[in-house]
């Protein structure tokens, strides 16, 4: 796997004009996208890469495809980045609630060797009678 980003791999690039030009239009949306929407930053680049002579050829011929793509494009790789930020989040928030969870295990488990009844447990500790009996007939987790 090669990283065709700007300032990667400049052997490849110099090989390459029509990659090179890619990497720089992508480079461009990027940073274009960071301060205005979308759609202004694809419109914005293809005028200025075809001004400039990068992928000037393909961007005349093929102007309103590569908009569609690229804003499509950009759009994906948002929502892909969203979603794997809200997974993350989510499987911390989990785990923290099973930390939690293990915690008050040990507790229960720590009060019944002193004597405490289950009942006087599950107040202690703001959990269910049901699950701190379960959790003191399993010790075994």
């Amino acid at each position: 796997m090669l990283n065709i980003n700007v300032g990667h791999n400049p052997e490849l690039m110099r090989a390459c004009k029509t990659l090179a030009d890619y990497a720089k239009y992508t480079a461009r949306i990027r940073s274009y996208a960071a301060e205005l929407p979308i759609e202004e930053a694809v419109e914005r680049t293809i005028t200025e890469c075809i001004r400039e002579g990068i992928l000037e050829e393909f961007l005349r011929k093929y102007r309103a495809e590569a908009k569609r793509m690229s804003i499509y494009e950009y759009d994906q790789a948002r929502h892909i980045r969203q979603e794997r930020e809200e997974a993350w989040e989510e499987g911390r928030q989990t785990g923290k609630q099973e930390g939690k969870q293990e915690e008050k295990r040990t507790i229960a488990l720590n009060l019944v060797k002193m004597g405490m009844a289950a009942e006087q447990i599950a107040q202690a500790i703001g959990e269910e009678t049901v699950l701190v009996e379960e959790w003191l007939t399993d010790t075994d987790k």
